[in-house]
C-alpha cells in the first residue's frame, strides 16, 4: 500500500496542534472563539431533539413489542436487511388455545360454546393488534429512525467540522499574537552598530560572518535565535564582544504577514462552515413539523385499535348474555345498591354490559313489563352516557345524552334498572346511565 508520508505527517501535525489548543482551552490557558447566542440555542435545541427522539423511539418499541428477545430479533433482521418473519400475537395464540380446548372438552357443552365464542373474539383482537403495530411502525417509528440515522448523522458530521475549523482559527489567532509580540520585542533590542565600541571597526568579512551564523541558527531552529551556542563561537573579536545577537526585524515582519494571511483563510473557512451548520440546525423546525404529523397518525391508529377492541368485546359480551342457562347466577347483589351509586361513579365507569351471571336471575324472566308500576319510594331521572342497543324485547334501547326515568324493583339485579321514556318501558344497564339527583 502506497502511503503519502508528507500528507500523513501534515495531518498528524494538524491533529496535534488542535489537541494542544483544545487542552489549553479546557484549562483556561488559551482564548476560545465563542459562537453567538442564537447559534448556541440552535445547538441546544438540536441536542434536546435528538435525546428525546431516542427516548420516545425506545419506549414506543417497548409498547408495541414488550418482549425484549423479540425486539432484539427484529433489530438483527433490520440490520441484516432481511424481512422480519410474521409473528403470532398474544391474542391470536390465546384464541388458538381456547379453540383447541373447546374441541377437546366438547364444543356442544356450554363451556365449549363459550370458549369458541371467546376464541373468535380474541382472534379478532389479535388481528386488530397486528394492524395497529404495523401502522405505528410505518407511520411513527420509521420517521424517527430516519431522523436519527440520516439527518442527525449529517448534523453531527458538520458540527465536528465546525469544531475543527474553530480550533484552526484559534491556533492562527494565537500564532499571530505571538508573532506580533516577538516583533515588538525585536524592535526594542539595540542594533549591533549602535552597541559596538566607538573605536571598533567591524570588517566586511566579520559582518558577513555575523549574518551567516544568524541565518544558520535560524534555519536550524526554524525561528529567530539570539544567542550563539558555544560550539559555533569563533575566535573573532567581532563576536567575542557580544553574547547576544539581535534578530533582524524584517524576518518578524514576514512572520506577521504570513500569520495574518493564515488567519484570514481560517476565518473564511470557519464562517463558511458555520453557515452550513446553521442551515442544518434551522432544519430542526421542519423535523418537528414532520414528527408532529407522524405523532397525529400514531394517535389515530391507536384510537382505531382501541375502538375496534371495545367493539369486539361489546359484541362478545352481548353474545354471552344471550346464552340461556350457561351460567348459574347468584341472587346476591354483586355491586352496591342503587341508592349508594353516585353520579360521579356512574359517569367514570366504562360502558360495559351487565354481568352475565346476573342477566337472568330467578323470577325475573317472567317479569311482565306492562304490569310493572313505579315503586312507592319514587323514581329518578338519569342521563344516558352511551348508545345502547336492546338485546330483546324486555330491554329499552338508549340514545346518548337523552333523559329517561328509572327505578328499581325488589329482587331485581342491581346491574339493571327499569327505564321509561314516554310510553316505552324496559330494562336498562346501570353503567350506561348517569343518575341525577
Amino acid at each position: 500500500m502506497d502511503f503519502n508520508m508528507k500528507k500523513l505527517a501534515s495531518d498528524a501535525g494538524i491533529f496535534f496542534t488542535r489537541a494542544v489548543q483544545f487542552t489549553e482551552e479546557k484549562f483556561g490557558q488559551a482564548e476560545k472563539t465563542e459562537l453567538d447566542a442564537n447559534f448556541e440555542n440552535l445547538l441546544a435545541r438540536a441536542d434536546s431533539t435528538k435525546n428525546w427522539t431516542e427516548k420516545i423511539l425506545r419506549q414506543t418499541e417497548v409498547l408495541l413489542q414488550p418482549n425484549p428477545s423479540a425486539r432484539v430479533e427484529e433489530f438483527l433482521y433490520e440490520k441484516l436487511d432481511r424481512k422480519v418473519p410474521s409473528r403470532v400475537t398474544n391474542g391470536e395464540l390465546l384464541a388458538q388455545y381456547m379453540a383447541e380446548a373447546a374441541s377437546e372438552l366438547g364444543p356442544t357443552t356450554p363451556y365449549g360454546k363459550t370458549l369458541i365464542k371467546v376464541s373468535e373474539a380474541e382472534k379478532r383482537l389479535g388481528a386488530a393488534e397486528r394492524d395497529f403495530i404495523h401502522a405505528a411502525s410505518i407511520n411513527f417509528l420509521t420517521p424517527l429512525r430516519n431522523f436519527l440515522e440520516g439527518d442527525w448523522k449529517t448534523i453531527s458530521k458538520e458540527r465536528r467540522l465546525l469544531q475543527n475549523r474553530r480550533l484552526d482559527l484559534d491556533v492562527c489567532k494565537a500564532r499571530l499574537k505571538k508573532a506580533k509580540a516577538a516583533e515588538a520585542k525585536a524592535a526594542t533590542v539595540p542594533d549591533f552598530q549602535e552597541t559596538r565600541p566607538r573605536n571598533y571597526i567591524l570588517s566586511a568579512s566579520a559582518s558577513a560572518r555575523y549574518w551567516d551564523i544568524w541565518h544558520l541558527l535560524f534555519s536550524l531552529g526554524n525561528r529567530p535565535v539570539t544567542r550563539i551556542p558555544s560550539c559555533l563561537s569563533q575566535p573573532c573579536c567581532a563576536f567575542c564582544l557580544f553574547s547576544v545577537l539581535p534578530s533582524p526585524p524584517r524576518l518578524w515582519n514576514d512572520e506577521v504577514d504570513k500569520s495574518e494571511q493564515e488567519l484570514r483563510v481560517a476565518q473564511t473557512e470557519f464562517d463558511r462552515q458555520a453557515e452550513v451548520t446553521r442551515l442544518l440546525l434551522e432544519g430542526i423546525s421542519s423535523t418537528h413539523v414532520n414528527h408532529l404529523r407522524c405523532l397525529q397518525e400514531f394517535v389515530e391508529s391507536q384510537t382505531t385499535y382501541y375502538a375496534q377492541c371495545y367493539r369486539h368485546m361489546l359484541d362478545l359480551q352481548k353474545q354471552l348474555g344471550r346464552f340461556p342457562g350457561t351460567f348459574v347466577g347468584t341472587t346476591e347483589p354483586a355491586s352496591p345498591p342503587l341508592s349508594s351509586t353516585s353520579p360521579t361513579t356512574a359517569a367514570a365507569t366504562m360502558p360495559m354490559e351487565p354481568s352475565v351471571a346476573g342477566s337472568a336471575p330467578p323470577g325475573e324472566a317472567a317479569l311482565c313489563l306492562e304490569e310493572v308500576a313505579p315503586p312507592a319510594s319514587g323514581t329518578r331521572k338519569a342521563r344516558v352516557l352511551y348508545d345502547y342497543e336492546a338485546a330483546d324485547s324486555s330491554e329499552l334501547a338508549l340514545l346518548a345524552d337523552e333523559l329517561i326515568t328509572v327505578y328499581s324493583l325488589p329482587g331485581m339485579d342491581p346491574d339493571w334498572l327499569i327505564g321509561e321514556r314516554g310510553n316505552k318501558k324496559g330494562k336498562v344497564p346501570v353503567t350506561y346511565l348517569e343518575l341525577l339527583s
